[in-house]
């Protein structure tokens, strides 16, 4: 029996070799290592952007570049596959960004809930970037309702804490997800990731801090254990390469 594991992140792609183009950053080529094929099959999940064809193009790209066999699983305008045999038969999952709450609802509507949880218990690898991060909680910080972030309380819960994206590049993301963890909106246990940063969990165990390309451990993009401790908010910084043992 696999380890279930997931790789959830404020990253995951950098630059390609021309304008409009990306490949996969350090840690999705660690991702795609892990899988232990020769060739992996990849799903790619853009709900949560609407399945736009230029976004599957670039991610097809960069995925083939890297030696995989690439699918996907689309809901617009309807699904493209049946969920538990797409998701269940792949060897990694990758979910992009855009809006969360659009992203849970249509998983919910069409099945790919109860589809996703499945293929995770069967160790197929879950990850993704933003949206494709927090979906794996029990919720975060979200734009998915306007400008002014919200929380969002209703992730898939296979990992059961709070999570919080894009920590170093949006001001207000860090303040209210203290916020929210201090008043009872949120688990009272998160994890959080800088741009560029993502974690490794194993089973719901969170293991080690990796990245797209090298970074400082000391002074670089890094992520955060974030604790409500009697009433007090303790964040603790790891860098990349951490262990959270």
């Amino acid at each position: 029996m696999k380890t279930p594991r997931i790789l959830a992140t404020s990253g995951g792609f950098v630059a390609g070799p021309v304008q409009q183009s990306v490949r996969l950053g350090s840690m999705l080529l660690d991702a795609v290592s892990m899988t232990d094929k020769v060739r992996p099959k990849v799903c790619l999940v853009h709900t949560a952007s609407g399945d736009p064809s230029s976004y599957y193009a670039v991610s097809y790209e960069a995925f083939n570049a890297a030696g995989c066999d690439v699918t996907e699983l689309k809901l617009f305008p309807q699904p493209s596959a049946d969920p538990e045999e797409r998701l269940g038969t792949s060897d990694l999952v990758w979910v992009g960004g855009g809006s969360v709450a659009n992203l849970l609802t249509l998983w919910r509507l069409h099945g790919v809930d109860t589809a996703m949880r499945s293929a995770w218990e069967l160790g197929v690898i879950l990850g993704g970037v933003s949206a494709g991060s927090l979906c794996w909680h029990i919720g975060g910080t979200t734009d998915s309702f306007g400008p002014v972030l919200q929380p969002v309380t209703n992730g898939l819960g296979l990992l059961p804490y709070a999570n919080g994206v894009h920590y170093d590049s949006e001001a207000e993301r860090r303040p209210l997800l203290h916020r929210l963890m201090a008043e009872g909106v949120l688990s009272p246990l998160a994890y959080a990731t800088d741009d560029h940063v993502g974690i490794w969990y194993e089973g719901t165990e969170a293991t080690s801090v990796v990245a797209d390309s090298p970074i400082s451990p000391l002074d670089g993009p890094a992520a955060y254990r974030v604790e409500l401790v009697k009433g007090e908010i303790v964040e603790t910084r790891y860098g990349v390469g951490a262990d959270f043992s």
